[in-house]
């Protein structure tokens, strides 16, 4: 992780589903540039460990993403703590399975919609109320870009939340820019069954050659959420070691 600047001094973030992976690298980028975050996650033992890398800047609050009563909590705590709020992170997301979206089951379904997409409209709605003040990025995927056999389901859920991200962009400027990243394949727990056993052959796909790391999606989020990205909204940027370049012949 490449840092040289402190581009969110004084600023407090909110980052949801933090406790590893990539959110939690994006709250690692955001500390490491001067920044204070506040983390959610399902466990507090996650969260906890998270912590205990982050340091003092980063304060946490374990709940379900979906769960009206957790969000309520994390604003209380947000306004005693710091009393402004000038990003969030909507990073949350499940995808519990696999196989043709023809045999998906409806309650799966209603799920991943309801963490993946709703989920996020809940969060980004309840930070606007309590004063966000700068700006928005989603984690989508590439899976909402094109078909996705196997995820299916999950594609299409992260469709539909990148033309959210469209959407609150156009409602919510000019006071607050939402953007949208799309990363292919990261080597994070939550992928590894779309690598695990065959990482050289999941590579071979990609112009570069290589799966991305968690900072590989660190790095552009601090962008589209600092003041470098001020002239930005509305957008996704796909994260995929140059996957969508490949030729069709």
């Amino acid at each position: 992780m490449a840092v040289g600047t402190r581009r969110f001094d004084g600023t407090v973030s909110l980052i949801t589903g933090a406790s590893r992976g990539i959110g939690f690298a994006i709250a690692r980028r955001i500390v490491a540039e001067g920044g204070s975050v506040v983390i959610t996650g399902r466990k507090q033992e996650g969260l906890d460990a998270a912590l205990a890398e982050l340091g003092d800047a980063a304060t946490a609050v374990a709940g379900r993403a979906d769960d009206a009563e957790h969000r309520a909590a994390v604003f209380a705590h947000i306004a005693e703590r710091h009393g402004r709020l000038d990003h969030l992170v909507n990073n949350t997301g499940i995808n519990p399975v696999y196989g043709p979206i023809v045999d998906v089951d409806a309650d799966a379904a209603r799920k991943i919609l309801e963490v993946n997409v709703v989920a996020a409209l809940d969060w980004t709605r309840a930070a606007v109320s309590a004063g966000l003040s700068r700006s928005v990025v989603n984690i989508a995927s590439v899976a909402g870009l094109g078909a996705s056999p196997g995820i299916a389901f999950y594609g299409i859920s992260k469709a539909a939340l990148i033309n959210l991200t469209m959407q609150l962009a156009y409602e919510l400027a000019p006071g607050i820019r939402v953007n949208a990243v799309a990363p292919a394949v990261i080597k994070t727990a939550f992928a590894r069954a779309l690598y695990e056993g065959h990482e050289e052959q999941a590579s071979a796909a990609y112009p570069l050659r290589r799966l991305g790391e968690t900072d590989d999606v660190a790095g552009p989020v601090a962008f589209l959420l600092s003041d470098d990205a001020a002239w930005i909204t509305g957008q996704t940027l796909p994260i995929d070691g140059g996957a969508g370049i490949r030729p069709f012949l």
